[in-house]
């Protein structure tokens, strides 16, 4: 080896230090800066063909595990979902309020049904009807308040996915940007790991609001981000654009439809790169992030709970206010039934019969609710169990119509329908082998049928109507009804309402309060499985204290699990956190180890010059 190749190897062995030297430098001096990327100098030798090997410096490489990195915002995702879960969930849990304290929904049930014991006791005396108004009063406030309290949870959840899908346009554009700045840089400039670093910081902000997956081409230095389901929302240097119509302040009848044109809440959807736009919430595009737990919140979690509340109400205006009227049993040759008077059915009332096939001794169940909206027809399936089969019937083309449906309905179990006279519905069984064992109907009396002989009492009414629990193509008469439910007009101004069921009452008499304080405390009742309390396969059957305990329980598991998810979500994340930084970030003790490792090679290096130098300097002196 020449003395010249010596000195040249030795001044690439000084240039590589300096480079190695100014990117420990930069370690150390962002070593508290959030998304930094530790760095190290790739070196490689350079053969000098026999006189030996020189070392260049071809780049920098960022110290990243891409395999946790991944798993990190796959994670990150989930705790943005479960994060949100939980404070929302816990929100619901404070608007019902702890069991026991008061303004609860148990708390002002139970006072409503111990002033109606009072009402019992004291033989319905002024005092004791004023109380009972007032209590009752503050059941219908409660629930008032209680559907408030739901829908302005469900207006935060609509307003935060218009806020995130602001952030999340934000970020995919400053990815496609990185992108386009990156675009024809060397993966090992120095310059494109600082660029690196942003587009990894913005594609993390953004996994928290959604889950994703990146795809990177090395060649390129282009990341590509999709949903997990697909969607693509970066590409290269363009970015798709997030679109959220929000819809302000929400309600119960606000719900979000795959119609458009019937959806009552903000639309999300996503316009690509190639001008193709994809409905984000109809395909479910969105399964973790933050947005994802909104969109949960607002079409599903809080709606159902709404469905428990108007459960609720709507269960406690049936129960004191309908009548079931018996059928009269008619016989017609070998065939028999019952005859049904029709002429106070009104939309939402409905006619119940029971039929038995006489082989197996299998009973049947059949519930015709009468729905005058042709649109609203047929009801969905989902009303039904396997032991109640709910059909809707359109009264409004008279009585041949009626027949005519039901007919065409339940003419294959064997039941015969017809028309003898004015509103009179028969059913006859056809065949020996089906037996109609019960029919009934069950009827509401007007707003204003307080005293009319009867125990029931329209106590509890949709504003100043009579609540029947009408169905409609637009809505239920049940949505929303625990936010309109009021106590009855007529009763407010005349509590002795409570106990004078009719002009003659006489004094003492407690026919409707003892009437009243059953139907509420002992009379049990099947809820919709839409509530989310039992299932279509085994409805709940119980009193409503039974119902009230068993939703305000189920959502009071569901903040507790929530909250556990998103504790146990965080341990997750922070673990993935500290294992990436463990080989990400800047570790002091390495780089002062590397400070000092570069000191000495530097000197080394600088030694080896010196001494060519010298032998150099000899050289020449020999030579004169």
């Amino acid at each position: 080896m020449s003395l010249s190749s010596a000195l040249s190897i030795a001044m690439s062995g000084l240039s590589a230090n300096q480079t190695a030297l100014s990117i420990v430098t930069s370690n150390v001096a962002n070593a508290q800066t959030a998304g930094y990327v530790a760095r190290s100098a790739t070196q490689v030798e350079v053969s000098n063909g026999n006189s030996g090997d020189s070392v260049a410096v071809t780049g920098v490489s960022r110290l990243v595990d891409q395999y946790v990195q991944s798993q990190l915002r796959t994670e990150s995702a989930g705790a943005g979902y479960a994060d949100q879960m939980s404070s929302m969930l816990t929100q619901l849990q404070n608007v019902y309020g702890t069991p026991g304290d008061t303004g609860t929904l148990e708390t002002a049930y139970n006072n409503f049904t111990s002033a109606l014991q009072a009402l019992q006791t004291t033989n319905g005396g002024s005092s004791a009807q004023n109380a009972a108004l007032t209590s009752a009063q503050a059941l219908a406030q409660q629930l008032n308040t209680t559907t408030t309290g739901i829908q302005s949870l469900r207006t935060n959840a609509e307003q935060d996915i218009g806020t995130s899908v602001t952030t999340a346009n934000n970020l995919m554009t400053q990815i496609a940007k990185l992108n386009t700045q990156l675009q024809g840089m060397k993966s090992t400039d120095q310059a494109a790991a600082t660029l690196m670093d942003q587009r990894d910081s913005a594609i993390d902000q953004l996994s928290s609001l959604m889950d994703l997956k990146v795809v990177t081409d090395p060649t390129s230095n282009q990341a590509s981000v999709y949903t997990s389901s697909g969607v693509q929302l970066v590409s290269g240097q363009q970015a798709s654009t997030l679109t959220f119509n929000a819809q302000g302040t929400l309600n119960a009848n606000t719900v979000w439809n795959s119609n458009p044109t019937k959806s009552g809440v903000g639309d999300l959807s996503v316009q690509l790169p190639n001008g193709a736009t994809i409905d984000m919430v109809a395909n479910k595009s969105l399964t973790s992030g933050r947005i994802a737990a909104d969109l949960n919140l607002r079409d599903n979690v809080l709606v159902q709970a709404q469905s428990q509340v108007d459960q609720l109400a709507a269960t406690l205006s049936t129960a004191v206010s309908n009548q079931t009227t018996a059928g009269t049993a008619v016989t017609s040759g070998t065939q028999t039934g019952f005859n049904l008077d029709l002429s106070n059915v009104q939309p939402g009332n409905s006619i119940n019969l029971t039929y038995t096939n006489t082989a197996t001794g299998k009973q049947q169940q059949v519930t015709v609710v009468r729905v005058d909206d042709p649109a609203a027809l047929p009801l969905p399936a989902s009303m039904s169990s396997p032991t109640n089969t709910v059909i809707g019937v359109n009264f409004t083309g008279g009585m041949s119509s009626v027949v005519s449906q039901l007919s065409t309905a339940l003419g294959s179990a064997n039941l015969q329908f017809s028309n003898p006279s004015g509103s009179i519905l028969q059913v006859l069984n056809t065949s020996a082998s089906t037996t109609v064992s019960a029919a009934s109907v069950t009827t509401t009396p007007s707003a204003t049928a307080t005293a009319n002989g009867v125990a029931q009492l329209p106590l509890f009414t949709d504003g100043s109507s009579s609540y029947t629990g009408a169905i409609t193509s637009i809505a239920a008469e049940q949505t929303g009804y625990a936010g309109r439910i009021t106590v009855n007009p007529a009763v407010v101004s005349n509590p002795s309402l409570f106990t004078n069921y009719s002009a003659t009452t006489t004094s003492g008499d407690t026919t409707r309060p003892d009437f009243l304080y059953t139907q509420l405390t002992s009379g049990t009742y099947t809820y919709s499985p839409q509530t989310g309390v039992g299932s279509t396969a085994s409805p709940f059957t119980g009193t409503l204290s039974n119902y009230t305990q068993q939703f305000v329980s189920q959502q009071a598991n569901a903040a507790s699990s929530a909250q556990q998810l998103s504790q146990g979500q965080d341990v997750v994340v922070n673990t993935l956190q500290q294992k990436l930084n463990a080989g990400s970030a800047v570790n002091m003790d390495t780089e002062m180890s590397n400070l000092i490792a570069l000191q000495n090679a530097y000197s080394a290096n600088a030694h080896v010059m010196s001494v060519v130098q010298t032998m150099m300097t000899t050289l020449m002196q020999v030579q004169l």
